[in-house]
């Protein structure tokens, strides 16, 4: 069984565990200085059942695959693009945060707060939904990281139909917010989730 967890597996499985630990708790630090400690709850570290079945799920592929095909999990120049996605999709989401600042939050508001302005400043000028965009990216790079074809698959599809409707939800009280102002800014910057307008 050692063998089966040489070097690839260990560098593959490292990564991971790393760049997720780095991706939540950077998140959570992240919550708490922009809008304080005591307005921010476990949830911004944005772990959800689902989310950690989808994460058991992944594991579970990457070690079967492992013992079964371990080729599969060799091919190096995939699993780099793989980090590279997951880097760029850290990169984008923590720009929306921080551009943001506190008109960011992890819960969809569907009240207007009357200090609270339209951001299409610096990423906002590029991509309307950095943070969802860059979430998109970041977990469909963890499992190109690992070589794991069908959670590739699987990630876009389930992550694209989620990002999909919040969007649409999201967006109905942007519009009702901000009217005219969001209309005219939704058709100048694309979503940044493929396929959603």
């Amino acid at each position: 069984m050692a063998h089966i967890f040489g070097n690839t597996a260990l560098r593959q499985l490292s990564q991971m565990f790393a760049t997720t630990i780095f991706f939540h708790s950077s998140e959570y630090i992240l919550a708490i200085a922009i809008h304080g400690r005591f307005n921010i709850t476990l949830s911004s570290l944005l772990i959800s059942n689902q989310y950690m079945l989808a994460m058991a799920c992944s594991l579970l592929e990457y070690i079967i695959e492992l013992v079964l095909l371990p080729g599969l999990k060799e091919y190096w120049w995939v699993s780099n693009t793989g980090f590279v996605l997951m880097v760029i999709g850290e990169v984008i989401r923590k720009s929306g945060i921080l551009t943001a600042g506190r008109a960011f939050t992890h819960m969809i508001r569907i009240r207007r707060e009357d200090h609270k302005n339209l951001v299409t400043h610096g990423i906002y000028g590029s991509i309307r939904h950095p943070g969802y965009c860059g979430f998109f990216i970041w977990a469909t790079g963890t499992q190109v990281m690992l070589c794991n074809p069908f959670c590739t698959v699987g990630f876009i599809l389930v992550l694209w139909r989620f990002f999909s409707e919040r969007i649409n939800f999201e967006e109905h009280y942007l519009r009702k917010f901000f009217g005219s102002q969001y209309v005219e800014y939704s058709r100048r910057v694309p979503s940044g989730l493929p396929f959603v307008k």
